[in-house]
This record gives structure tokens, C-alpha cells and sequence, in this order.
């Protein structure tokens, strides 16, 4: 096996222990609730004037090189072999979380899977479901809107972009759920899909990701 970044070899995983070891891990002081950089790792501004529908969130790396090549490689080309090595970087990053009841990817709509084959978030979800021995629920949720790209869209516009463009049934009640998401960006997606998961009964969620978008300025 072939590092996916540099090409070395690398037998047990498909990063070499150095690209590994160098990936923008995400662990300086964050808010508790969306994982943004706090200087204390107090709740951050935002989620105290609009707290969320999810209860807290954890995130594998910081959205910046390298992985602001590899997700993308995923998401929209289709090689599907980056999924275990993400899936086992949220893995890491979740060790000492508590065990959920569910594991959820985000859900795509399904004209998005027809047109790319496949749901990015559910095959990492896959691999981290495999890795930690937790249920993997691919049914409860479905996404019923085939809302646009909410890359580009301000906070206003990406929070009315996604109202009402989910589904959850009944079976979550009285779970608690992760969310499994490839990027955090400003977590409206995620808040929604929480909403409706409480609404439909979800006792607790909570966001697993790989990557969280740090804010302009920051390259923690």
C-alpha cells in the first residue's frame, strides 16, 4: 500500500506514520457545543445567542491542508479508499466520547447519491461504525429537499436553505445519536438535521466530524 499523500510506503494504513502524525489535528481550546477555537475553550459567542439542537461536537482535524484536498477527492471524485483512513481519524479523535445508541451519516438526497454513486458521510460512518462496534442507522433519517450547495452562502442563507429539508422517523426515540459529517463549516446542516431528530424523539445528539472550518485568521 501507497501513502495517499506522498506516495511511501505505508503497509497498515493508507497514511505513512509521517503524513499521519502531521495532519492538522484539531485539539486547541474549542467551544464545547460546535468545536469553533475559544481562547479558554469556553462556549463560543455564537452558540451562546443561538444555542444549537446539538448537544456538542467533536472534530478529528482542522479543515486545511491536507484534508482540504483529500475530502474533496472523496466527496467529488469518487476515490473512495480516503473513507476508512478519515473514518479512522474521527475514530481517534472520539475514543474517550460517550457511546452513542446510533450512528448517523448526513444524509443525501437521493438524486445527489444517483448522480455520485454513493454518500460520502455514510462511508466514513461505515468504517468508524466497523472500528468502534457501534449500530449504524441508514434508514431513520432521509434528506427530502435537494437543497443547492450551501458553499458561498452567508449564515442567514444557508440556515434557510436547509429548513424543513430533512426526515426522521420514530425509531430514534429516546437515542442518542451522533452525527457523522465529513465538514463543519457554520453547523447549520447539522443543527437542522438535529432539530428534526429531536423532534422526532432523538433524547440526545451530538456531531462527530472530521473536519471543522476554522474562522478567517485562524490556521491553529
Amino acid at each position: 500500500m501507497s501513502c495517499l499523500l506522498c506516495g511511501a510506503a505505508s503497509a497498515a494504513h493508507p497514511l505513512c506514520p509521517g503524513c499521519l502524525a502531521d495532519l492538522p489535528w484539531h485539539r486547541q481550546p474549542q467551544c464545547p457545543s460546535c468545536a469553533t477555537p475559544t481562547p479558554a475553550g469556553e462556549v463560543c459567542g455564537t452558540c451562546l445567542k443561538h444555542p444549537p439542537a446539538f448537544e456538542r461536537t467533536h472534530a478529528a482535524l482542522a479543515y486545511r491542508f491536507p484534508i482540504d484536498r483529500l475530502i474533496p477527492r472523496l466527496k467529488y471524485h469518487g476515490q473512495l479508499a480516503i473513507a476508512p483512513t478519515l473514518g479512522a481519524c474521527l475514530a481517534q479523535a472520539v475514543e474517550h466520547a460517550s457511546r452513542p445508541d446510533a450512528l448517523v451519516p448526513m444524509p443525501l438526497h437521493p438524486m445527489r447519491i444517483r448522480e455520485r454513486g454513493f454518500n460520502h458521510a455514510s462511508e466514513i460512518a461505515r468504517m468508524l461504525a466497523r472500528q468502534l462496534d457501534l449500530p449504524l442507522d441508514l434508514d431513520s433519517c432521509r434528506r427530502i429537499r435537494d437543497t443547492p450547495p450551501q458553499m458561498g452562502l452567508k449564515h442567514d442563507a444557508r440556515r434557510r436553505n436547509v429548513r424543513g429539508a430533512f426526515a426522521c422517523s420514530d425509531k430514534v426515540k429516546g437515542q442518542q445519536i451522533a452525527l457523522i459529517d465529513d465538514v463543519m463549516t457554520t453547523g447549520t446542516s447539522l443543527d437542522e438535521l438535529a432539530a428534526t431528530l429531536k423532534r422526532a424523539g432523538a433524547r440526545e445528539v451530538c456531531c462527530w466530524v472530521v473536519a471543522r472550518a476554522l474562522p478567517p485568521g485562524d490556521s491553529a
